[in-house]
């Protein structure tokens, strides 16, 4: 993704604001009939009913919160740190958020879904700070390997869960990419969670 901010100058557009873009490992995916590919946990299927790699997300939740914790030692407050992800690193930056000890300042979660969906909002930490949690939720109604349905109940989750701050935008025609409309919307987003301090 840091060729897609770069093509639409978010970073030069918020000099002040240190973009950090990690990379999943090659795993091989039983969606894609046990090809290899980038991937942060292994996708069964995306249906209610299929099970999902639950060690795996965990796994990489508390990777993307080492990356929180380390800023957090740098002087960064928790609240000036927005995560973010496409497709499945989207599903790792919505788990991580909600499962963190730390209230973020905000998530992108872009063409993707809340994964382990029956584990919250048990799993939800600091529930009463975490309602207040800025998210902004992309999704175009054209996605052929995520269809919108998963991300439209991911959105009833949210809002079941109580969140205040929680945007849903609907591209519509847009597939599992992104578009000119969303790189706009996300800019925003961040300008608006991390507003340039004196």
């Amino acid at each position: 993704w840091l060729d897609e901010f770069n093509a639409f100058d978010i970073p030069k557009s918020i000099p002040y604001v240190k973009f950090i873009f990690p990379t999943a490992s090659i795993m091989k995916i039983s969606k894609n009939n046990g090809e290899s590919m980038t991937s942060w946990f292994d996708v069964y299927g995306f249906d209610q009913n299929v099970k999902e790699d639950q060690e795996s997300i965990e796994k990489a939740s508390q990777l993307l919160n080492s990356y929180v914790e380390e800023e957090i030692k740098n002087g960064i407050s928790p609240e000036r740190i927005i995560i973010g992800g496409f497709s499945m690193g989207g599903a790792v930056a919505l788990h991580t958020a909600l499962t963190s000890p730390h209230t973020l300042g905000g998530v992108l979660a872009l063409s993707t879904w809340l994964p382990l969906l029956g584990t919250f909002p048990k799993a939800l930490v600091a529930g009463d700070k975490k309602i207040n949690l800025p998210i902004l939720h992309c999704h175009g109604n054209k996605d052929t390997i995520i269809h919108i349905n998963w991300a439209r109940l991911s959105e009833e989750s949210f809002k079941g869960m109580g969140f205040k701050h929680y945007i849903f935008k609907e591209y519509d025609g847009m597939d599992h990419t992104n578009w000119n409309q969303e790189m706009k919307d996300i800019l925003v987003f961040i300008e608006q969670s991390l507003p340039k301090q004196d």
